[in-house]
């Protein structure tokens, strides 16, 4: 059996786990319809009460709370706590104009720090690791839930944040860094880095990867494993349930074990929100069993993947969540950054000169995501079409902070497809 950190959560029997869900849930939901105003809105409307749950499968008659509300509730209405006991506050890392605010009280971030050490356990790292983390620290969730987790185990903590690939290469060398945190393209660009300048991976002490926050493949675990000599892990988390911490992969690599002590998940169907069984691929819902600044009921997380209550080789009962497949939007994700395609063309087809249809592609070379948007012009002249793609691109690298290529194409060459146009082709292997 594996190292745990909460090895009765992390074992528990079936029946046992479903006892002490129903019993957080119904307690999250009399908190939340008590101290949130919009859910007790949301529950009467629905002719519903707290005292409507009876059993877990009772869940399934409950509404659902999207992005959506999150967004129009800007920013501290879904907060449950006042703000004296508001510890921290975060945000996603997505450039809707308003992002989803995230708050956390002390016994929340006490939580996510047990959530976080329960992920780096399973990875391998323990109190003897030297852990770069290499996401950037700030309102993004990544940076702080990986620190409070190494602190917790008792690891030492080299916060890198945001450095250039020389600089996070010979920070390894000289603290021996021994596990790296930070997104799998980042990873990959290192091990490139490490090629071109004809750096042996044997001159790292790295041994674990513990990679997230966008999607990436098994050919690319493969590549990072091969050319960084280690072992790479996958994890899973999102800003509206306070950041990484949901789901993470042992040393088997068969799935992703869900916290499911802290989150209730469900798998529904993306068109009628029916609630599908083990197995069937579906729309992933979550909902919170122990937060306190926060509390969210059925909230409907876009990614799709699918359930397995077997347990794992390695002695966890926890149920397993498939890598994310896709979304059930058109939301990409681009550097660790959420992007929606409508994000873009409002910048770009703001232009007069340019449009009606336009195509994001998105690629990757080296182990780096690239980001091309062809747009469709009547401009002739090529020193026009350079200034304007100049224009565009920096636009969009000032209104949502990632670097894309505008590339104007000529008009009528996107072809548009019947029924919802495709805005986005996505050719990372992912």
């Amino acid at each position: 059996m594996e190292s745990m950190w909460s090895p009765r959560y992390e074992t528990m029997e079936r029946d046992e786990m479903r006892q002490l869900q129903l019993e957080r849930l119904q307690a999250s939901l009399q908190y939340l319809f008590r101290r949130v105003p919009f859910y007790k809105d949301r529950l009467i409307e629905h002719n519903m009460g707290p005292g409507d749950l009876n059993e877990l499968e009772d869940l399934r008659l409950f509404p659902f709370t999207t992005k959506e509300m999150l967004l129009e509730g800007f920013p501290y209405s879904f907060f449950a706590v006042p703000m004296r006991a508001i510890a921290r506050i975060h945000t996603s890392s997505g450039t809707t104009g308003k992002p989803i605010v995230v708050g956390y009280t002390k016994r929340d971030l006490k939580n996510w720090g047990d959530l976080m050490a329960r992920i780096m356990v399973a990875s391998g790292v323990g109190e003897q690791d030297v852990v770069q983390i290499s996401f950037n620290y700030g309102l993004f969730t990544g940076g702080f839930g990986f620190h409070h987790g190494a602190e917790q185990i008792g690891a030492t903590i080299i916060p890198a944040s945001a450095m250039s690939l020389t600089r996070q290469i010979s920070t390894m060398q000289n603290f021996r860094a021994t596990a790296l945190v930070s997104l799998p393209s980042h990873a990959l660009r290192i091990a490139h880095h490490l090629e071109e300048t004809g750096t042996d991976s044997r001159s790292l002490s790295l041994r674990i990867g513990l990679f997230g926050a966008e999607p990436w493949s098994e050919s690319t675990r493969q590549q990072i494993e091969e050319k960084l000599l280690i072992k790479a892990t996958d994890n899973y988390g999102l800003a509206e349930m306070g950041g990484p911490g949901v789901s993470f992969e042992c040393h088997h690599c068969c799935g992703l074990h869900i916290n499911e002590d802290h989150f209730y998940p469900e798998v529904v169907d993306p068109e009628t929100g029916e609630v599908l069984t083990e197995g069937e691929e579906g729309e992933l819902v979550l909902t919170t069993l122990t937060k306190e600044a926060i509390p969210l009921l059925r909230y409907r997380t876009g990614d799709i993947t699918s359930l397995n209550y077997e347990p794992c080789p390695c002695g966890r009962t926890l149920v397993r969540m498939a890598r994310v497949k896709g979304r059930v939007d058109d939301m990409f994700i681009l550097h660790g950054v959420n992007i929606f395609p409508n994000q873009v063309e409002e910048i770009v087809l703001s232009d007069p000169q340019v449009g009606p249809n336009y195509l994001i592609e998105l690629y990757r070379e080296r182990g780096r995501d690239f980001c091309t948007v062809k747009v469709e012009t009547h401009l002739q002249e090529k020193e026009e079409i350079n200034r304007l793609q100049e224009k565009l691109s920096h636009r969009i690298q000032e209104t949502i902070g990632v670097e894309m290529s505008v590339l104007l194409v000529e008009s009528g060459s996107i072809s548009a497809s019947k029924g919802k146009q495709k805005v986005v082709e996505d050719r990372r292997s992912i």
